[in-house]
């Protein structure tokens, strides 16, 4: 009888842990309708951005983050497109992928071509 409640008191501790694990990324925050709605990702500027933070973006290995460093060294983005053309590895997409995740440069989330920004140079 002890075996049976260490194994279901284990069972319940391991599917616990699973489901705080598993929601912990969905910090929600309270909407004015009194309705639950994801939180907004923090805006973090490319031209002041660290080397951690751009790190921490999904799509953003080692070396993308020192080709970013290093075109930044040279001189701060101008623009999203200023961004794409100067670093080997960043298109559109993920452009896109990044302003989602909050990125911005110089204030301006990502506007793809068509919209209301300007034109940029195609994925490489």
């Amino acid at each position: 009888m002890h075996a049976y409640l260490v194994l279901r008191r284990w069972v319940f501790g391991v599917v616990l842990a699973a489901l705080v694990w598993c929601a912990a990324p969905l910090a929600l925050a309270q909407g004015s309708n009194g309705l639950a709605t994801p939180a907004a990702p923090e805006i973090t500027d490319v031209n002041q951005a660290t080397e951690a933070q751009l790190d921490g973006l999904r799509g953003v290995g080692p070396a993308t983050t020192r080709r970013i460093l290093q075109a930044r060294a040279q001189r701060p983005f101008t623009d999203w497109a200023d961004l794409i053309l100067r670093v080997r590895g960043i298109g559109q997409v993920s452009a896109a992928h990044f302003s989602a995740q909050g990125f911005v440069v110089n204030g301006a989330p990502y506007v793809p071509p068509g919209g209301t920004g300007a034109a940029l140079p195609q994925e490489r």
